[in-house]
């Protein structure tokens, strides 16, 4: 099926020997909403089936990987940056999602594309590592009064800061869920337990199940699906990356997310890479995480928004419950993120303008069909 083109190059890229010009066309539409044009350039070479791809195709796949690899070398440069600026706090800074995964050296780093670089610092030296961002040429991104109070209030972040010159963009956390959120992981906890990170000199990052448990809390969380499909392909090369090559990695990982109030995410994680990647999960973990399953009806109500939200935003994918189904997966981002005597007043907050806007658009369109 043409919904599930891009996600069977993924998982079997054997079938890439058995496309059409024209599904090579809708597989790289797919993959470029995705986000994940290069990783699945990376996918078929290793598994030798890249010739496969028609010329055309080729060219576009190699582009990606170039632009990939450049994006990560600006990262890298950017990481060295943010070090020099904030080194003189003393802060103990962790690096979180895409950046982590390239100061780690980790597989799932490899073919991605970053839209900004997110930190963790402890709260009480928010303040401090902010001001030194602000002296070394971040600035805080224009936002309204209300947004403002929204970020410094409740959220777990300070508003984004972005590079007077580079226009890079830093996301600082001192929490990874708002303060206003129904699940409470203690920050403490996860950078007690960070490492040093092998290819970022200064840094520290998640440790290795603590990574793949925020990994699927962000995705389970945000009610974001633009990149959703790439975030579960995280999630899955993490598991197994990890689940080789780190000692007791499965054994600790339900606990770890029992300890920091995250088994529900973790669990929804395990159960859609496994479903959609084949990811090899241990049985007994599997079992232990579905201890923390959600009722049934809403169990199932989550499988049918999971299918439709981790699909690829394109025409192709896109079935008659699709609309409601984002629309669904926005609300429960925003249900989990703050309870209903702040979220109605917000939801109305960010509704009017928007309101306001179509109904001043209206007039201009009717006159264009005149």
């Amino acid at each position: 099926m043409a919904t599930d083109l891009l996600l069977r190059l993924l998982t079997t890229p054997a079938e890439a020997c058995s496309l059409a010009p024209a599904q090579w066309d809708l597989a790289l539409r797919q993959a470029r909403r995705a986000g994940l044009t290069a990783r699945l350039a990376l996918v078929l070479e290793e598994a030798e089936a890249l010739g496969a791809a028609p010329t055309t195709a080729r060219r576009h796949l190699g582009a990606a990987v170039v632009v990939a690899r450049r994006l990560a070398q600006a990262l890298e440069w950017e990481l060295a940056c943010i070090q020099a600026a904030v080194a003189a706090t003393g802060a103990p800074v962790m690096l979180l999602k895409g950046a982590a995964y390239v100061a780690g050296g980790l597989p799932a780093a490899r073919g991605r594309l970053f839209n900004d670089v997110d930190l963790l610092v402890p709260r009480p030296q928010l303040d401090a590592v902010e001001q030194a961002l602000l002296e070394h040429g971040w600035a805080p991104m224009k936002l309204d009064a209300y947004d403002q109070r929204y970020y410094r209030r409740w959220m777990h972040e300070v508003p984004p800061l972005e590079h007077v010159r580079r226009q890079t963009v830093i996301d600082l956390h001192h929490n990874i869920l708002p303060l206003t959120a129904r699940y409470r992981p203690d920050p403490a906890k996860i950078l007690a337990a960070a490492r040093p990170a092998a290819q970022a000199p200064g840094f520290l990052v998640p440790a290795p199940a603590d990574l793949v448990i925020h990994c699927a809390t962000h995705l389970f969380h945000e009610g974001e699906t633009d990149r959703a499909l790439r975030d579960l392909l995280d999630f899955d090369t993490l598991l197994r990356h990890f689940g080789r090559t780190e000692p007791g990695f499965w054994q600790d990982l339900v606990p770890r997310a029992r300890a920091l109030d995250l088994a529900r995410p973790l669990y929804y994680g395990l159960r859609y890479a496994h479903r959609l990647f084949h990811s090899p999960i241990p049985p007994a973990v599997m079992a232990a995480a579905a201890e923390h399953a959600p009722p049934k009806p809403v169990g199932w109500a989550m499988d049918w928004l999971a299918r439709e939200g981790l699909r690829p935003k394109h025409a192709s994918c896109r079935g008659p419950s699709t609309g409601l189904a984002h629309f669904l997966l926005y609300v429960r981002g925003h249900w989990l993120r703050m309870p209903p005597h702040l979220l109605l007043p917000h939801l109305l907050r960010k509704a009017l303008p928007h309101w306001n806007r179509h109904r001043a658009a209206k007039p201009a369109r009717a006159l264009d069909k005149v």
